[in-house]
């Protein structure tokens, strides 16, 4: 699987929109200078989340990005989806629509477990969790396994 940088930059502008929560909206400028993101880039993607439901935009002097609802309602599958479609995909496709011949055939079921165990982490985790630094403890512990952080 692979995180793109749509992704990576969509989840980091509604961080950034959690953590300002309830001072007004917040101009897009302001998010890409914060998390320095390519600011005509930002703009196609909070397109994405406002169409997905994720952001809510106002025009004017005085407008900008709010989160939707509640930061702790958003999870970070929320927010991939919104901007990059499904999760986990084999060849373009979601693994539950494809079918193998032959020796093969034992590949579904491996392409559905690697789609419920990203689900299961991507689902878990809230932007409310990302902005308290307040990670679930299964993420954590994954993330602490010396494992996780080397190349192979």
């Amino acid at each position: 699987m692979r995180i793109s940088a749509r992704a990576d930059y969509a989840v980091r502008a509604v961080l950034e929109l959690a953590v300002r929560q309830g001072g007004g909206p917040v101009k897009a400028e302001t998010i890409a200078a914060a998390q320095d993101i390519p600011h005509k880039f930002l703009e196609g993607i909070l397109g994405d989340l406002r169409r997905g439901g994720v952001v809510d935009s106002r025009r004017g002097g005085n407008g900008g990005y709010t989160l939707a609802r509640d930061a702790a309602k958003i999870t970070v599958a929320d927010v991939i989806r919104a901007v990059d479609g499904p999760i986990v995909s084999v060849r373009g496709e979601r693994p539950n629509q494809l079918a193998y011949t032959g020796n093969a055939q034992p590949l579904l079921p491996l392409w559905i477990a690697l789609r419920a165990n990203v689900r299961r982490i991507l689902e878990g985790v809230t932007i409310a969790d990302i902005a308290a630094d307040a990670l679930p403890d299964p993420v954590r512990a994954l993330a602490a396994e010396p494992a996780a952080w080397e190349n192979p």
